[in-house]
């Protein structure tokens, strides 16, 4: 499949069976989620209303009418003082990776985040060892914010989650509106 010949498109509630599959996939067999089981179709249509609702992004890539990655943005705290900082998720179908889809969902999540009045962006990446996801933040732009050690137990194992940040738009040279 190539890159050329990808849409990425704000999601629809039709789009949450595919999204559903490919997080099933990342919840049961890595650790870039904190998830031990998969959540249902109706759990994540209730996240993906919650996101619509606070009007930030929610995006699938699709190739060829087949929903093959999704990245949405949400608040990354919900008290008022974070309303400007959002949180990043990205997930690509295993078929699918290892082909800039990830990259190019990130990049319009960012593109729409910041036209939507975020200043800051976070990622919270599960398990150091993620170090494609790492390295794709910062490809973007995104440094390194910290990293607490053995924050969850996953697969028999602790696991350290990263914390990257992008300003986006004026980030903090200037005051919010």
């Amino acid at each position: 499949m190539p890159v050329d010949a990808l849409l990425i498109r704000p999601s629809a509630a039709a789009d949450l069976p595919a999204v559903a599959t490919i997080y099933a996939e990342s919840v049961r067999h890595g650790t870039g989620s904190f998830e031990l089981e998969p959540p249902s179709e109706s759990e994540l249509l209730r996240r993906w209303r919650e996101v619509q609702a606070s009007a930030l992004p929610w995006l699938v890539a699709q190739a060829a009418e087949r929903v093959v990655g999704y990245a949405y943005a949400n608040q990354f705290r919900p008290r008022p003082a974070y309303r400007f900082c959002v949180e990043n998720s990205v997930y690509v179908d295993p078929s699918a990776r290892g082909r800039g889809i990830g990259r190019l969902l990130l990049i319009e999540l960012i593109a729409r985040c910041e036209a939507a009045g975020a200043r800051q962006m976070v990622a919270v990446i599960g398990d150091s060892a993620n170090t494609a996801s790492i390295a794709l933040h910062a490809a973007l732009g995104f440094r390194a914010a910290g990293r607490i050690e053995s924050a969850g137990w996953k697969f028999e194992r602790w696991l350290d989650v990263v914390l990257m940040q992008r300003g986006l738009g004026r980030g903090c040279t200037s005051p919010a509106p």
